[in-house]
């Protein structure tokens, strides 16, 4: 029986013919995302979904997915999906990263253009018959300082536009490399330097933990007087309630927003205000963007479906049909290998080691190199997958080394991750046993022998005795559940490593005061 597609948004007519060409039955209906009830009774007769951001891919729909293989996403934002979810039901997550960047940049550069004159109002007063010239004094671009936050794909695009118009750039992002930097024409600076420094700063950077509300309220009270703000990027990353306050202090001369916290914005505060210009989402509403992102979908899932090839997946690695089985135990290693040493990086990694020891040195590294990279740079840039965390590296200037050995000690199979910043260099290993579950096996030498558990407390300690017994106390006082507890050391009274897992997770208070005990040097929580 051929495979079946649903389209339940608006696709061009070349992407539902590549399907059609391909041998897949496909029903088109564009607007079946909007109604939810519509969507779950219809979901249990496909095995693929394509849409782009009206239809919510919510748990219960998934849970309706009977027979879903595939979900793609025209365009690169999937927060409409519950990739959790998914991943749980086994049914992959694609989307289409590479196909707006250059629409998206566009945008901004075209938002900064109407802030800095204001374009809206001064069209909208002479539309209605106004001649209000001495009203609307505008500022120029030239010579003025753009500070990017964020200079991977888009930002970069940004950048380089914004030297066209003859603006001095500042750009901030962990992971741009000085040599990127010079590449690219920018200056790299600290955070707090680009709210010192600019008269205009524009956002190129995923929503993520880290970067939730980057543009706060105090972040907005260091900017100078008259800086204005560009957001094409996530909702989230700018505090709304403190962008509000200073525009109407006029600490802020003015905001450009084609996104919002909560979308569709159909009813904001912001929109009261004159200095502000506001766009519904339209960073990637381009028709060249619309049809790049189409057509690739089309193709990436009609592969899926026909041979099984995975391409731009954010919950899967990119594997021939014949290599997965072997593969799939070692992807998940060095994954989560990544994914420990990235959430432990804060500064700019310049340069990463991945060493293959035993029979894994054998098999396909490069897919296990990007599934390590990918590990590591979903904390900081947000959705990431095996295809495009090699290039999101080598955009920033990360240098990547693969070694390869014949055995490391009794481990026939062996991976050690090590990741280089200009302070100081930090790694992991570990190997897959006999049970094909991933484990940890060493941490900055240290030996050490964990599972990979869902809430983790990561705590580096001097060997004292009662550290055992104060942490177990907090944790225990403060209600949470120790699943496991490992310990390694360096030597007697030296540097030590305490690595717990726990049920449930460990609150921000119970963290912190973790932070105060004698013996601890630094603790973070960590997830897998």
């Amino acid at each position: 029986m051929a495979p079946r597609v649903l389209v339940s948004d608006k696709l061009s007519e070349a992407a539902v013919k590549i399907f059609q060409d391909r041998g897949i039955e496909v029903d088109y209906k564009p607007d079946l995302g909007k109604d939810k009830d519509a969507l779950l009774e219809a979901i249990p007769n496909y095995d693929g979904l394509a849409i782009r951001s009206a239809t919510k891919v919510t748990p219960k729909v998934i849970a309706a997915a009977s027979r879903l293989k595939v979900i793609g996403r025209a365009g690169i934002g999937v927060d409409n999906v519950d990739i959790p979810a998914a991943s749980q039901r086994g049914i992959v997550v694609m989307n289409t990263p590479f196909g707006n960047a250059i629409t998206t940049a566009e945008h901004a550069i075209s938002m900064m253009m109407a802030l800095a004159r204001q374009i809206p109002e001064a069209n909208a007063s002479t539309h209605a018959g106004k001649w209000e010239k001495n009203r609307f004094m505008g500022v120029e671009l030239f010579n003025k300082t753009l500070g990017v936050i964020g200079c991977g794909n888009i930002g970069s695009i940004v950048a380089d536009r914004a030297l066209g118009l003859k603006m001095k750039v500042i750009a901030f992002d962990p992971f741009l490399s000085p040599e990127r930097a010079v590449e690219l024409g920018v200056e790299k600076v600290e955070l707090d330097e680009i709210f010192k420094r600019a008269d205009f700063i524009t956002l190129h950077t995923p929503l993520t933990d880290r970067t939730r509300n980057i543009v706060s309220r105090e972040a907005l009270a260091k900017c100078r007087k008259g800086v204005r703000i560009i957001n094409c990027a996530r909702g989230g990353l700018v505090d709304e309630e403190a962008l509000y306050d200073a525009l109407v202090a006029r600490h802020v001369a003015g905001a450009a927003l084609d996104v919002f916290e909560t979308e569709p914005a159909t009813n904001h505060k912001l929109f009261n205000l004159e200095n502000v210009v506001a766009t519904p989402h339209l960073g990637a509403s381009t028709n060249e963007a619309q049809e790049n992102v189409a057509l690739q979908v089309a193709e990436q899932m009609a592969d899926f479906l026909i041979s099984g090839a995975v391409t731009n997946a954010l919950n899967m690695p990119s594997i021939s049909a014949d290599e997965a089985p072997r593969l799939k135990p070692f992807v998940a290693l060095a994954n989560k290998l990544g994914s420990f040493a990235g959430q432990l990086t804060e500064d700019a990694i310049t340069g990463i080691v991945i060493e293959y020891a035993g029979d894994v040195g054998e098999m396909n590294t490069r897919a296990l190199t990007s599934a390590a990279l990918a590990g590591i740079l979903a904390p900081q840039i947000g959705a990431v997958n095996m295809v495009s965390a090699p290039l999101a590296a080598r955009e920033r200037g990360i240098k990547v080394d693969e070694v390869k050995q014949t055995r490391r000690g009794a481990y026939e199979t062996y991976i050690r991750l090590a990741v280089k910043t200009d302070k100081y260099e930090r790694s992991v290993a570990g190997t897959v046993f006999s049970d094909g579950k991933p484990r940890i096996i060493q941490i900055k030498g240290i030996e050490l022998e964990s599972d990979f558990g869902p809430h983790m407390l990561y705590v580096t300690n001097m060997d004292k005795p009662g550290f055992i017994g104060a942490v177990g106390s907090l944790l225990g006082n403060a209600g949470v559940n120790i699943a496991s507890f490992h310990l390694g050391r360096q030597t007697e009274g030296a540097d030590a490593i305490c690595l717990v897992e726990v049920d449930g997770g460990v609150p921000p208070e119970v963290l912190a005061a973790v932070e105060t005990l004698p013996q601890v040097k630094q603790a973070k929580t960590l997830a897998f």
